[in-house]
């Protein structure tokens, strides 16, 4: 149920109680770039489900490189290098990647590296680790870049850019700056990146006096929340943890955990998909593998298909507001836990493509039964 709305201010009730929101600067109006939604989960039962990421809710993919062109071009071509670009997992790793991609092709620069924070445990020197408190899913891992030069880039970064969808607290930029700087000794600057920014003047102060290093922030849209929790029974949230198995046998392709100059080009399964004009798409990625699958999506759009992109996600969401529907099936990495998409019924796309970085034997066959959709395979495909 909406309470009130204009071009800056939205006010919204939810399961757990009413959030208000003021927008005190835009690029693009508040609607436009995000709804919102009741979380299962009692540290933080509200979420701002963004419009343009290509996660929650599905998005055309020239609406999803408009928002990483639009930010990637608020960061100073100018900022001491080398650059470290880290998104955050499992929500914005596309959006980093598409962050990173558009001011590489902006700036001609040659010394910036993209990588992401992942929940999964590899076989691999590990950089650090830090928690996401009020998360599904606390703990995130950052790994060492696999090119030896890249790791010498890493250490040697003077710029460190962190990208997430939105920031309201600012305790999760603050946690993975820190992470960072044990193993970047000559760090200078940080921008912190988001669609949306709730955190207002006030608590970007606060943030940038708990920084290691001269820090700025760059978003889309401005502005501060107020959450007033009722006293309704608090939200029950699944387990979406998982094992804390190695996955080695599972990642066999480095899509951006362990490191990137540029995106990875997509392999021959991608390239033999076609599509027809003005046949209805949705692109799935799964879990923290979107960056490909969007890059899929541009492509058949571009021969004329009605394409839109979305995300299976550990998240889990309560139908309403702007959620209209949920589906619930079991991840792709073999942690036996629940993953969801939502908005997304049975026969509303002509062709659906569920995309796994994981082998066949993974498919997700309730999923793929249930829309009709056909799985494209990525990880041992020849490129």
């Amino acid at each position: 149920m909406t309470i009130m709305q204009n071009d800056a201010d939205f006010a919204v009730r939810l399961a757990g109680g009413d959030l208000a929101v003021d927008a005190e600067r835009w690029d693009l109006p508040l609607r436009f770039l995000c709804g919102f939604a009741s979380r299962r989960n009692p540290k933080r039962p509200f979420l701002f489900v963004s419009r343009v990421l290509g996660r929650h809710l599905p998005v055309h993919p020239q609406v999803m490189r408009m928002a990483h062109r639009r930010l990637g071009a608020k960061l100073d071509s100018s900022l001491p290098g080398p650059v470290v670009v880290v998104g955050m997992a499992e929500t914005a790793v596309c959006l980093g990647q598409g962050v990173h991609e558009s001011w590489r092709l902006m700036s001609h620069r040659d010394d910036l590296l993209f990588i992401h924070s992942t929940r999964y445990k590899l076989r691999h020197p590990l950089l650090s680790t830090f928690e996401e408190s009020h998360s599904h899913a606390t703990s995130h891992l950052l790994y060492q870049p696999a090119d030896p030069i890249d790791v010498e880039l890493f250490a040697d970064c003077r710029t460190l850019v962190l990208v997430d969808d939105e920031a309201s607290t600012g305790a999760t930029f603050v946690a993975l700056s820190h992470a960072c700087r044990t193993q970047m000794p000559k760090l200078e600057r940080i921008v912190c990146v988001t669609i949306t920014d709730w955190m207002g003047v006030r608590k970007h102060a606060e943030i940038r006096a708990e920084m290691p290093a001269r820090t700025d922030f760059v978003s889309l849209l401005e502005g501060s929340y107020r959450f007033l929790p009722s006293d309704a029974p608090p939200p029950v949230m699944p387990d979406v943890t998982g094992n804390g198995s190695c996955k080695d046998h599972l990642l066999t392709r480095n899509f951006g955990r362990l490191g990137l100059r540029k995106s990875v080009p997509l392999p021959e399964s991608a390239l033999a998909i076609r599509a027809k004009v003005g046949e209805r798409i949705l692109v799935l990625g799964t879990g923290e593998f979107v960056y490909p699958p969007f890059q899929l999506a541009r492509r058949l759009s571009a021969m004329g298909a009605d394409v839109r992109v979305q995300a299976t996600t550990r998240s889990p969401i309560m139908e309403g507001n702007d959620i209209h529907g949920v589906i619930e099936f079991e991840d792709a990495y073999e942690d036996g836990i629940p993953n969801f998409i939502y908005s997304v019924r049975p026969g509303q796309y002509d062709r659906v493509l569920v995309c796994y970085e994981t082998p066949p034997s993974t498919v997700q066959t309730p999923l793929v039964k249930l829309l009709g959709a056909e799985p494209v395979f990525f990880s041992d495909a020849k490129v």
